[in-house]
């Protein structure tokens, strides 16, 4: 069984006894500089709370499986996790945090999990995590999701395409930009199209959406939210910087002068820092 020690609280004794013993000798600011050298040493230090074993060797004694228990638990009581426990997990067996990934645990036991994913590279998992974003999970998993998957978005494609107009609002965004990481293809641009026109209040967020998805065609529909009197000036900034970025120019003329984004925008450039 794996122990569940907290070896951030015994890092934190060693560099203490380091302190210590080099009083007069080292400044603090050179502590602070050496201190990933201090934690590589003590990962090669044996000690008596490992049965003898260093930071290093303790935890690759264990199969991937015990290790997330030992992990489940050190979150459960609240004890510190240390990247030395991660870090095995991470040389382990990925089939197994994939396994552990399907199903339902705490949210940070699942963040920790999807970083392992992660970490691994694999797309083993991309259904999984595009559960955790159509249905109800927290922000923090929905969020973390998203960026892994764009890593991957063609093994999620078909599916976001098909359920795209079946969750809501904030949910929305998060598959948009998993499609805009996507190859192109007709259905994906017309599905982001429609997604910048219905948008209202997300007008910036699915413009820099279709500039990184980088389709040519979506110029004259971000020229056409450009010239919308509506449009405020925060928002026309974005949309001229990914009707650049696609290659256009902008051409229209628009009066921002009693804009309000504009004013503080203006009057926070021409202040002058006293002091």
């Amino acid at each position: 069984m794996v122990k569940i020690i907290d070896l951030d609280e015994l890092f934190d004794k060693y560099i203490s006894d380091y302190v210590y013993s080099n009083i007069g000798k080292v400044k603090p600011e050179e502590i602070e500089n050496k201190m990933p050298v201090l934690y590589a040493e003590f990962g090669n230090k044996k000690l008596k709370e490992l049965d003898g074993k260093t930071p290093n060797e303790y935890y690759k004694g264990f199969k991937t499986e015990e290790l997330l228990s030992a992990l489940k638990e050190h979150i459960e009581k609240k004890v510190a996790v240390s990247d030395f426990l991660c870090e095995a997990i991470e040389a382990g067996d990925i089939t197994a945090v994939i396994n552990e990934l399907g199903k339902e645990n705490g949210e940070e036991y699942t963040l920790y999990l999807m970083n392992f994913i992660d970490v691994s590279g694999s797309d083993l998992a991309a259904d999984r995590l595009l559960d955790f974003i159509v249905w109800d999970y927290s922000a923090p998993i929905r969020e973390l999701a998203t960026e892994i998957l764009n890593k991957s978005p063609e093994k999620v494609k078909k599916r976001i395409i098909s359920s795209f107009n079946d969750v809501s609002a904030d949910k929305k965004v998060c598959l948009a930009e998993i499609l805009s990481h996507s190859d192109k293809d007709d259905e994906t641009f017309a599905l982001l199209i429609n997604a910048f026109t219905e948008s209202s209040k997300a007008v910036s967020i699915y413009a820099g959406y279709l500039g990184k998805y980088g389709d040519e065609r979506a110029i004259p529909f971000l020229e056409k939210a450009a010239d919308d009197e509506k449009t405020d000036y925060a928002d026309f900034e974005e949309l001229r910087f990914n009707i650049e970025l696609l290659g256009g120019e902008y051409k229209g003329k628009r009066d921002f002068s009693t804009d309000k984004v504009r004013k503080k925008l203006q009057g926070a450039k021409n202040t002058k820092i006293v002091g």
